[in-house]
């Protein structure tokens, strides 16, 4: 898989990062650069190692899924697309409950896998690309780490004034992607 695809990808994984730490930035009201930090760092953790979880997965069945491997690609990335358009059209604006620390590690953590359960699906994708896995698995990380620093910092200093529905765009970017992929392979 070349590289512009990997990171549009990477981009599209890391909406729900950014929509996630945009939302804990509204919530904290002053930006806190070291949990911040941590928060980016497990982020981009989860989102790096679960396509790797899913590509090994998969990988096991490569052989039997060659003759169609591109429609797994195109229905997975269609059908994680469609559910983040959804998702990011009909989520409320964030309510900032009472919590004591909303950068627990419990907290942090489940939203971390929680953001990264799309990522994992996606490392099916790469199965017909075992050369780009290790590549995407930086980039998917890197880029998932970046929009969690910049999500955090936008939500604390803008969140108030801006309700962008980042998380329907991610799932928009996929379900281009899986029709890019499609088109790949039956043209060639």
């Amino acid at each position: 898989m070349d590289i512009i695809s990997i990171i549009i990808i990477g981009i599209a994984l890391a909406m729900d990062c950014f929509a996630v730490s945009v939302t804990k930035g509204i919530c904290a009201k002053k930006y806190f650069f070291w949990l911040t930090f941590r928060m980016a760092l497990l982020f981009g953790f989860f989102q790096a190692i679960m396509p790797l979880i899913g590509y090994n997965l998969g990988a096991s069945f490569a052989e039997e899924m060659k003759s169609f491997d591109h429609w797994v690609a195109f229905g997975l990335l269609g059908l994680i697309g469609g559910k983040m358009v959804i998702e990011g059209l009909k989520t409320p604006d964030p309510e900032c409950k009472k919590v004591s620390n909303p950068f627990k590690w419990a907290s942090l953590l489940s939203l971390a896998l929680a953001t990264s359960i799309d990522a994992l699906a996606t490392g099916i994708v790469f199965i017909p690309y075992p050369d780009s896995i290790w590549t995407a698995i930086a980039i998917i990380g890197s880029i998932s780490f970046l929009f969690t620093l910049i999500g955090m910092y936008f939500g604390v200093h803008f969140g108030k004034r801006f309700h962008v529905k980042v998380e329907a765009i991610g799932g928009f970017i996929l379900i281009g992607m899986g029709i890019k992929i499609l088109i790949e392979h039956l043209s060639s």
